[in-house]
């Protein structure tokens, strides 16, 4: 899947109202995907009907974008996470955009990738087994690339998520 010039920006979609129940559906997904649709109506006192056709809508609308499984990297044996800062070269800014997008997006050792405004041009969230797979992955996947200026690599200790954003486009 290509990227096109759009989607190197947000969206201009308008922001989607939702009512205390769509928010309450909203909530006790996002911290259970794989409740059924009765104890969801159960959870909500409302008829399995009326959850199942606000559940609908709300992915109808965007809302809801899809259903994830949270894995444990560690059980994979790609317990060290990393935050690696990414810079791109002036002069090959948008070339280099849609390469970058294009290519790390694939990488199995990325979690998540994110476009952003200051310092940094990209984040890229990546889980490995070790140090030494971080330092291959940077200079492989980043530092040998001709429109990368510079990378900055934090290790993650630890986090805490309240949520799954959305997934790549």
């Amino acid at each position: 899947m290509g990227t096109a010039d759009s989607d190197l920006r947000p969206k201009d979609l308008p922001a989607v109202q939702l009512d205390e129940l769509d928010r309450r559906i909203v909530r006790i997904l996002s911290g259970d995907a794989r409740i059924t649709n009765a104890d969801l109506a159960a959870a909500l006192d409302i008829a399995p009907s009326t959850a199942h056709a606000r559940t609908r809508s709300l992915i109808d609308r965007g809302v809801i974008r899809g259903f994830h499984a949270s894995v444990d990297h560690q059980r994979l044996g790609r317990g060290l996470q990393a935050m690696i800062g990414v810079t791109l070269r002036g002069g090959t800014r948008h070339d280099g955009i849609v390469t970058f997008i294009d290519e790390v997006k694939q990488l199995p050792q990325v979690l998540q990738l994110f476009f952003l405004g200051g310092p940094d041009d990209f984040m890229v969230h990546i889980a490995v087994a070790d140090s030494s797979e971080v330092r291959q992955f940077v200079v492989e996947n980043l530092s040998t690339e001709p429109f990368v200026a510079s990378t900055r690599t934090s290790i993650i200790f630890e986090y805490h998520r309240r949520g799954v954003a959305a997934g790549f486009r």
